[in-house]
């Protein structure tokens, strides 16, 4: 699965995206924060609020509840404001 971060996210940890595979019991994004988390201090700074983050499943905006089974891309970011 590829990950993309951007904005704070992205300064946080280091790198704008990479691949990864999680572990059976990763269902969800909220999952997949929290065990993105526990792969480095910048990972543990980017993801310590996830009420802080959005996502977006294969290009399109979701809810940190939702499903990542068979996703091919994940994007994680700040909130975005309109302006």
């Amino acid at each position: 699965m590829k990950l993309l971060y951007f904005s704070w996210v992205r300064e946080r940890i280091g790198i704008d995206g990479e691949d990864v595979a999680p572990p059976d019991g990763i269902a969800t994004v909220a999952d997949l924060v929290g065990w993105l988390a526990g792969r480095s201090a910048g990972h543990a700074a980017a993801f310590a609020d996830p009420a802080r983050l959005r996502a977006a499943v294969d290009q399109a905006f979701v809810p940190l509840d939702a499903a990542i089974a068979g996703a091919r891309e994940v994007a994680i970011f700040p909130p975005v404001t309109g302006g």
